[in-house]
């Protein structure tokens, strides 16, 4: 008797906490239909960071969360599109609030950076690190495209920016 006492009593030790830990997690993200259901079943593997720096529209979302069900994330269906449409709602392009927080530095091409590159995520993704100036070209050249956006001369002052402010050789 004495030996599953200890198990059991772990077991519900260890639950309680995951439990706790869940609600404080969800209490980082915006409230609304799905946000305990999200920080479940997203926590499970990483944290909210990756969820809150991104930005996407509901198609991305289904694409990210279809991948994330694939590797295992325990949503059913319905509970899924539950999360796409919390997550597009919340995290959508335009809904960035990190982007006030990041001040980048001036220079030609700044207000198109916050423009384009602030649509889908956070801008301290742009400050966070710094990458060879060959790196920023084909960045910037794989957010216009997955954006399906073509122009050049946008794409340039981007790049131009980027290298000259976050650039390395």
């Amino acid at each position: 008797m004495r030996r599953l006492l200890l198990p059991s009593a772990l077991a519900a030790v260890g639950l309680a906490a995951a439990t706790t830990g869940m609600a404080q997690v969800a209490v980082n993200l915006p409230p609304g239909d799905g946000r305990d259901l999200t920080a479940t079943a997203c926590s499970q593997c990483h944290g909210l960071s990756v969820i809150t720096a991104m930005r996407d529209g509901t198609p991305g979302w289904k694409h990210r969360v279809g991948n994330m069900v694939l590797r295992g994330a325990q949503l059913t269906p319905r509970e899924a599109d539950t999360v796409i449409g919390y997550l597009a709602d919340n995290f959508g392009p335009g809904a960035s609030a990190a982007n006030d927080r990041v001040a980048l530095p001036g220079g030609p091409g700044k207000e198109l950076v916050e423009q384009r590159c602030g649509l889908c995520h956070g801008l301290e993704r742009v400050v966070a690190v710094k990458r060879r100036k060959s790196d920023w070209n084909g960045i910037v050249a794989n957010m216009f495209e997955r954006s399906g956006m073509s122009a050049p001369d946008e794409m340039a002052a981007i790049t131009g920016y980027l290298i000259g402010q976050f650039g390395e050789e």
